[in-house]
């Protein structure tokens, strides 16, 4: 599927909520895709780009800036916290804070460098003990304590659980993002992205679908 069928498609979706005609960012997601591929992209004009390491991250992108102007790029998979400086160097946004102790690492490299790439909290909608987030029951506290940290909070991330309606995982972040007054929502991935539009999301994040299917190195 082509790029501009996607914003086609993502266009329409909005229209169909009542939403504003350029209200939700396509995040195209380039992790594990090879460089011929994400630079076809980027001819295109699409300068929003998601990536799940800081390594991988550290090894394409920063060639690309000097090619192209304009890259906005988040960090949607989850950080270690002794990747954050690396990341801050990286990252316009990044999605997956999850934890106290990272967001007191942010907190304390904010202050170090003068500044803070936007943040997403990730919420663990599903509660799968295998998935990074916090717990929605504990999603109020931890965004009080990351306000508290001077954090520059922008919205709430999820993932929701392959097996469920994805529908009541993002309405379940839509209701946690309202009541602590966060706008910003990032939902949705290729197969589902119409559907969280719906329900208020700001941020999608779609590879496969822009891409194709991702070049994994299944060697050894």
């Amino acid at each position: 599927m082509s790029l501009e069928e996607i914003k086609t498609r993502i266009a329409k979706a909005e229209a169909e909520a009542g939403r504003a005609a350029g209200s939700v960012e396509l995040i195209a997601v380039s992790k594990v895709q090879p460089n011929q591929r994400v630079a076809a992209v980027l001819n295109e004009g699409h300068r929003c780009y998601g990536e799940n390491r800081v390594q991988e991250a550290a090894g394409k992108w920063p060639d690309f800036r000097t090619q192209f102007i304009g890259i906005d790029l988040h960090l949607i998979g989850p950080l270690q916290t002794n990747k954050a400086r690396q990341a801050f160097e990286l990252f316009q946004s990044i999605h997956s804070v999850d934890r106290p102790k990272l967001a007191n690492t942010i907190a304390r490299l904010a202050q170090e460098v003068g500044h803070c790439p936007d943040l997403f909290l990730q919420v663990n909608t599903g509660e799968e003990p295998q998935k990074a987030g916090v717990l929605p029951r504990d999603a109020d506290a931890f965004i009080s304590e990351c306000k508290t940290m001077d954090l520059p909070v922008k919205g709430l991330m999820c993932i929701p659980p392959a097996e469920e309606e994805a529908s009541l995982h993002f309405a379940l972040l839509a209701k946690i993002a309202a009541r602590n007054g966060l706008d910003g929502l990032s939902m949705g991935m290729s197969s589902d992205f119409e559907i969280a539009i719906s329900f208020g999301a700001t941020h999608v994040r779609v590879g496969s679908a822009i891409f194709g299917a991702r070049a994994y190195d299944t060697a050894g």
